[in-house]
């Protein structure tokens, strides 16, 4: 059987921001459009995005995974052409997408990404919920949502007592079959930072290491980064990617990719990770490559 490749980027923030109205900039919103204006408008690119994608559909992997925060500030205004922008990058068949914290900014517009771009998130089932299971070749991509909407200043996520449960049955009858088992969730399972983390990162740990699962795929601290977490026969690697869309700046990098080679080696799996990423002139190449498994 021929290796299937995993292409993997996240938090594109989908450049420019649409004008809000002035209604829309109560609360939360309006600190997030001054930071928007005063800075995120100059590193997060529409070029840079562009140019990602291209180079991601020139490797032209099996699979997309876009793992959260396709919007900026959840204006109605910024969902048609984010999901004009996803069309672009694939059909849903063969892009998955879930949701990060600024697809679920506020609570009025928090159930629209769900909406939008329902083709994306549904399950093999045809279901549209969390967690979400699709099989395409050897994976098993299980999708999660810890988007919920949070105070001014706050960037946490949670995924809640019922998806917790959900996905310890959906693990439960993996355990019986022969997948490389992908998770995709937006917030890291571990974090430095109080206001950005994943409120009920014990519990999803908790879940891995009774159950396992061959790799966790997270975007939200736009950096690049491999954490490993316990599971029942060894170390899963969970790993984040730089935003899509963004110049470096600071201390985060340059837009990049993960592009994951996976394959049945023996009784087991090989996993091979290629980063690819800008570098000058908009151009996009190669970084490294890492074996994970």
């Amino acid at each position: 059987m021929a290796p299937f490749t995993l292409a993997h980027l996240s938090d594109p923030h989908l450049p420019p921001l649409p004008k809000p109205r002035l209604i829309e900039l109560a609360g939360k919103r309006a600190l997030g459009y001054v930071n928007w204006t005063r800075n995120r408008h100059k590193y997060q690119r529409r070029e840079v995005l562009d140019a990602l994608v291209a180079d991601v559909q020139a490797q032209t992997p099996d699979h997309i995974a876009v793992t959260g925060d396709l919007v900026n500030l959840a204006l109605e205004a910024e969902f048609a052409p984010a999901r004009a922008w996803l069309d672009g990058v694939g059909p849903p068949d063969r892009v998955t997408t879930i949701p990060g914290n600024h697809d679920a900014y506020v609570h009025a517009t928090s159930h629209r990404f769900g909406e939008i771009f329902a083709p994306y998130l549904a399950g093999d089932d045809g279901s549209i919920g969390f967690p979400s299971l699709r099989r395409r070749g050897p994976l098993a991509l299980i999708s999660l949502s810890t988007a919920v909407p949070t105070l001014p200043l706050m960037a946490t996520g949670t995924l809640g007592r019922d998806q917790l449960a959900s996905l310890e049955a959906v693990l439960d009858r993996l355990a019986a079959e022969d997948a490389f088992r992908v998770l995709l969730v937006h917030h890291p399972l571990k974090s430095g930072a109080r206001q950005k983390r994943m409120t009920d990162a014990g519990a999803l740990l908790g879940l891995i290491k009774r159950h396992g699962v061959e790799l966790i795929l997270h975007g939200h601290d736009h950096i690049h980064s491999t954490m490993w977490f316990e599971g029942p026969n060894g170390n899963i690697p969970a790993v984040g990617v730089p935003s899509a869309s963004a110049l470096a700046h600071g201390r985060y990098p340059a837009a990049a990719y993960n592009l994951f080679t996976i394959e049945k080696d023996n009784a087991g799996w090989r996993c091979e990770q290629t980063v690819r990423g800008l570098g000058s002139g908009f151009q996009i190449r190669q970084i490294k490559q890492a074996r994970l498994i």
